[in-house]
């Protein structure tokens, strides 16, 4: 092989090794373009895909405080009801039975007695009415504040229940709506106690904390596992939409055995 040959077939490895190389760096910068690519087109769909979760988890939440907005207002519908209406009749009922019974004391003695015995049923039904009202309408929340509704929501429990309660209650400054949402939150914390808990104690925490008003609901029954549902867990997970749809957090603790503790923290009232 002469020299130029040598050198002509030394330039041709050079420049395929040339080639080689050039070749292999556009492969590499094309494999992380495409890389980057498949990156950003997988951070475009997560993306997406996280906010329409968040779009679905917003509709829902304002779903649920729409329809704890509603079962409200139905309530005090059916509360207005019992009292204007049912309590009236009720009442015009008794009184008349009062009446008769002035007339017939002295002529029938068996007619006398079924009068009395209506006019203790109607004593029962109108407590009964005036119970069911104030369970869908709560008054005392509205006439005598937070921490007095909740004294006689857990002293009347205790009586029904056989269960007695303990309370630490210190006032603290909410929004009538937010007033209203934790007083149904024991509500239903203490309704879940009486249907599952087999609690023998209960206690009711509530005070200010950090800037917060902070309540919770402790009992000392069977408890339950946090994983999975468990009955009753529907009426908590309305609560917790509404408590975060009024700014605050929702947090239960359990484990079979150990009773459950069921807190909440909502945002103080800001006063100027």
């Amino acid at each position: 092989m002469t020299m130029d040959a040598l050198l002509a077939f030394q330039i041709a490895l050079i420049a395929m090794g040339g080639i080689s190389v050039l070749v292999l760096l556009l492969y590499l910068r094309q494999r992380r373009t495409l890389e980057r690519t498949r990156i950003e087109v997988a951070e475009s769909a997560r993306a997406e895909l996280q906010a329409q979760f968040d779009s679905r988890t917003q509709e829902f939440a304002e779903l649920a405080r729409h329809l704890q907005t509603a079962r409200e207002d139905e309530r005090n519908r059916l509360a207005r009801a019992l009292h204007d209406e049912l309590g009236s009749l009720l009442t015009a009922a008794k009184l008349d039975a009062a009446r008769v019974k002035t007339r017939i004391a002295l002529v029938s003695p068996e007619a006398l007695e079924r009068l009395v015995h209506l006019n203790d049923t109607l004593n029962s039904i109108i407590a009964l009415t005036r119970r069911i009202t104030e369970d869908l309408r709560p008054s005392t929340l509205s006439n005598l504040g937070l921490v007095p509704a909740l004294e006689i929501l857990a002293r009347d429990f205790a009586a029904g229940a056989d269960i007695r309660i303990d309370c630490t209650l210190e006032a603290v400054a909410l929004k009538p709506q937010s007033e209203l949402t934790l007083f149904r939150l024991v509500q239903e914390a203490l309704n879940n106690v009486a249907k599952y808990a087999q609690a023998h104690t209960v206690q009711i925490r509530l005070g200010p904390q950090d800037g917060q008003a902070s309540v919770s609901v402790t009992d000392d029954g069977v408890g339950f596992k946090m994983v999975g549902s468990r009955a009753g867990s529907y009426g908590l997970l309305g609560m917790r939409y509404r408590i975060e749809g009024d700014g605050g957090q929702l947090r239960v603790q359990s484990s079979p055995g150990a009773g459950t503790c069921l807190s909440a923290t909502l945002p103080l009232e800001v006063t100027a």
